[in-house]
């Protein structure tokens, strides 16, 4: 937008050289905080996204696997108990003595 006074002209342009300053000193500092973030998170020793999820997976896996395990200890259990036996009711007279 041109103006016929100087003055504004001079000032737009200053506003604008302020604003591209800012976003400059903005894009600056940014890379400056995710710089030390990185740092920071790099020497609290946390796990990287990849090992986390290898080991979720392996937990879910190990999980199923401990609950087939479980139904088929389950069976085999019954199957090896021996079968009750059945001890026929005594007699009336061999309940007397």
């Amino acid at each position: 937008m041109q103006t016929q006074n100087p003055f504004l002209d001079g000032l737009a342009k200053l506003i604008t050289d302020a604003v591209g300053a800012a976003q400059g000193a903005r894009a600056e500092l940014e890379s400056l905080v995710k710089q030390r973030l990185e740092k920071l998170v790099a020497n609290m020793d946390f796990v990287p996204r990849e090992e986390f999820e290898a080991v979720k997976a392996m937990a879910a896996k190990a999980r199923s696997e401990n609950a087939r395990l479980e139904a088929r200890l389950a069976v085999l259990e019954r199957r090896s108990r021996p079968p009750k036996r059945r001890i026929p009711p005594r007699s009336r007279a061999a309940r007397k003595l």
